[in-house]
């Protein structure tokens, strides 16, 4: 299964989702901080599954509908940052979307998430992280888990990493760094968190209009052999 996380930095790179369909074939897109007033219902080859209601800048979740079948798709509200209480961007931070799996005949839970911004405390973050596990449980108790997004959480990862394992989930980077807008700010704020998942790979992808790169998670479940994916990329 291929799924894309992208940070769209306020919808400036929506205009770039059908070439990433084209050239990367994902099974799942997941997007944060898109527009969800101006989303297409089909995106290439990819159906918008749902989006966040909440907030104009929210959360977005694409899928094939000849690999999935939606069974049920919930926006979460997690713990508020002072940001949040301030300026009120957002409050919807987790979309679920639990899938039947047509090729594997088995049902799936595949999450977009985006984390408080750099002004919160990592504290408040992982509380944020662990909450949205929890939530997604409650959808799908035991079925495979991807959660993808920007956690912006550049500094003590390995912390973090241990924290998600100790819930039962295993934390994976990219292969390089995933944001580069500020001096020191930069590196890998955009993570996989899975259970019940072999996470084969993950890749940044080049650069677009966005202040965060894309991230390919090439991920199969536990037990599947690699040959039974047929996932091709160019």
């Amino acid at each position: 299964m291929l799924v894309i996380s992208y940070n769209l930095r306020k919808h400036r790179a929506i205009t770039e989702l059908a070439a990433l369909d084209e050239r990367y074939s994902p099974d799942v897109l997941c997007l944060q901080e898109c527009d969800t007033t101006d989303l297409a219902e089909e995106v290439g080859r990819l159906r918008l599954a749902h989006s966040t209601t909440g907030n104009r800048l929210g959360l977005a979740l694409y899928f094939r509908p000849d690999r999935f079948t939606p069974r049920d798709i919930r926006a979460f509200a997690l713990k508020k940052s002072l940001h949040d209480r301030v300026l009120r961007p957002a409050h919807e931070r987790l979309l679920g979307a639990r899938l039947i799996d047509l090729q594997h005949d088995r049902e799936v839970i595949v999450a977009s998430f985006h984390a408080a911004p750099l002004t919160a405390l990592n504290s408040l973050r992982r509380h944020q992280i662990h909450s949205a596990l929890g939530s997604l449980q409650l959808m799908g108790p035991h079925l495979p888990t991807l959660m993808v997004g920007d956690y912006n959480y550049p500094v003590f990862k390995d912390n973090l990493a241990e924290k998600v394992r100790d819930a039962g989930y295993e934390l994976t980077l990219s292969d390089s760094r995933t944001y580069t807008r500020y001096k020191y700010f930069r590196g890998h704020f955009d993570f996989a968190t899975s259970a019940d998942f072999e996470i084969r790979r993950v890749e940044t992808l080049p650069r677009g209009s966005s202040d965060h790169l894309p991230i390919l998670i090439d991920a199969q479940y536990v037990g599947t052999h690699a040959e039974d994916e047929i996932d091709v990329v160019i």
